[in-house]
């Protein structure tokens, strides 16, 4: 489904909304509340996640530190992270089935041409009772604020009939909305979205704020028969944090010796996640 042009007002915007106020730092609280054992994270260049001192994990990347320099030469001055295998991201072919404790992907999804089968295949490799930790970009934040927010049906035809029929208006989108220069043409901008759709150079294919990205989520969960849990949603600047459980028996208790203090969510924050995961999923079944 082809996605709506954004409005005369939202071209007209120079600069993404300011984020709304961080009252906890989402990545710290919920990695370590949820994140233990081995796993692995996609795609950390120079921001990896900070780990628990019950968690370690291998670094996964599409090409080595080197390829990884080369291709973004905006990261010069920056301390990549350690490449321990190369894969892709979305397939993960390299690692086994049901191997892994936790994966996180921070700033991946968005950059993926299939989000449903993603989510599928990093389920797949974990544990039961495993955890996948996702940060995802809010859009209103971000250069992607000029974008219309995906609609789930885009990313369910995406799934089902195949991310190729939708990759050119991805690039297409990118170089109008997002790589785009004052006074430039139309022309120009097809042919910046003919080089990097050549280059196969990574662009945000996808764009959401909190509750698309959560009704994809819910989606998510239903088509794969209530495979996983949410465990824990929560906006942090300009992102949102995702914790999902996959179905089957928990993780056995963290050794005393590796607990850590465990900073506790605010009341108010959780109950306030606690409703709107509720309301998403009442009007995902009621639309259903």
């Amino acid at each position: 489904m082809p996605t709506p042009p954004p409005s005369a007002g939202e071209q007209a915007r120079q600069e993404p909304a300011p984020p709304p106020p961080s009252f906890l730092d989402a990545r710290v609280v919920l990695a370590t509340s949820f994140l233990a054992g081995e796993g692995i994270e996609i795609g950390p260049l120079h921001q990896p996640l900070a780990l628990p001192p019950q968690a370690r994990a291998r670094y996964v990347d599409r090409m080595s530190v080197e390829d990884l320099r080369r291709e973004y030469p905006e990261l010069a001055e920056w301390d990549l992270t350690r490449v321990d295998v190369i894969d892709d991201g979305e397939a993960l072919a390299t690692v086994a089935d049901g191997s892994q404790d936790f994966i996180v992907a921070n700033h991946f999804l968005e950059h993926c041409e299939d989000p449903i089968g993603t989510v599928k295949t990093h389920l797949g490799k974990l544990k039961p009772g495993g955890v996948l930790f996702y940060a995802v970009p809010d859009k209103r934040y971000t250069f992607d604020f000029r974008r219309e927010v995906t609609p789930l049906d885009h990313m369910v035809a995406d799934h089902e009939q195949g991310p190729q029929q939708s990759r050119r208006q991805h690039y297409e989108e990118w170089g109008r909305l997002v790589e785009t220069k004052p006074g430039e043409t139309e022309a120009e901008q097809i042919a910046r979205a003919d080089h990097l759709e050549g280059q196969q150079y990574s662009i945000h294919m996808h764009v959401w704020t909190q509750a698309e990205f959560l009704q994809l989520i819910v989606a998510c969960r239903e088509r794969f028969g209530e495979a996983f849990e949410v465990e824990a949603a929560a906006q942090h600047g300009i992102e949102f944090v995702v914790v999902l459980r996959k179905a089957g028996p928990p993780p056995p208790p963290l050794a005393t010796e590796f607990s850590p203090p465990r900073p506790s969510l605010p009341r108010r924050a959780v109950a306030k996640g606690r409703r709107e995961i509720r309301t998403l999923l009442g009007r995902h079944r009621t639309a259903g």
